[in-house]
């Protein structure tokens, strides 16, 4: 039987986009939910986001159960968890973004503002940048060198450098991605950025951390 991946809805994310860059990285059973209990049986669980760290984070809690859901499935179960975007920004300790937020708080961090240090660095980072991996154990082969699609005007601040698995460069280092354990994020838009995206998510789906 096909695994089940969990897609989860909570009103802030492209859904049908990285539903559909899902299948056509390999994905048979790839379930769009706001429902926690399916999250609790799923093989993989796929967090998206867009809009703001506040909006986004009350959004997911405003489903009854899920976050308890998730940690369950992630962190006891060991499902393999990938954020994307503010997906990924959700994994900080806190965000910034129209005031303090918390967060899932499963990677130290917050999530700040991209100082502009240069006139010539427009916020947001908008558009196709390199993604650097770093020396990562439990990302290696998952993330590889190549160019992704960025779109953020803040960025994940991580406390230990051993959580950033990517760098990329806007006027200075941004963190193109984190990992812990059985957790991947990445702040680049996998089902916007081509070959490349799809070729991260197909290796996301046979990922065994």
């Amino acid at each position: 039987m096909a695994e089940v991946l969990a897609l989860i809805d909570y009103g802030a994310g492209n859904l049908q986009s990285v539903a559909n860059a899902l299948r056509a990285a390999g994905a048979e059973n790839v379930r769009v939910t706001d429902n926690a209990d399916v999250v609790r049986a799923a093989d993989r669980v796929v967090l998206p986001g867009v809009g703001s760290f506040r909006a986004c984070a009350e959004g997911l809690r405003a489903i009854p159960h899920m976050v308890e859901a998730m940690t369950e499935r992630v962190h006891v179960g060991g499902a393999p968890f990938l954020g994307i975007c503010v997906g990924m920004q959700l994994l900080a300790t806190r965000g910034l973004e129209h005031g303090e937020t918390p967060g899932l708080d499963w990677i130290a961090g917050e999530v700040r503002l991209i100082e502009r240090t240069d006139p010539a660095i427009k916020v947001p980072h908008m558009g196709w940048n390199a993604v650097s991996p770093g020396h990562h154990d439990r990302t290696a082969g998952l993330i590889e060198k190549g160019e992704a699609y960025f779109l953020h005007s803040y960025h994940f601040a991580a406390e230990e450098a051993e959580a950033v698995a990517a760098m990329t460069d806007h006027g200075g280092g941004l963190v193109a991605a984190v990992a812990k354990d059985n957790v991947v994020g990445v702040q680049f838009h996998p089902e916007k950025s081509q070959a490349y995206g799809l070729s991260l998510l197909a290796r996301f789906l046979e990922w065994k951390p």
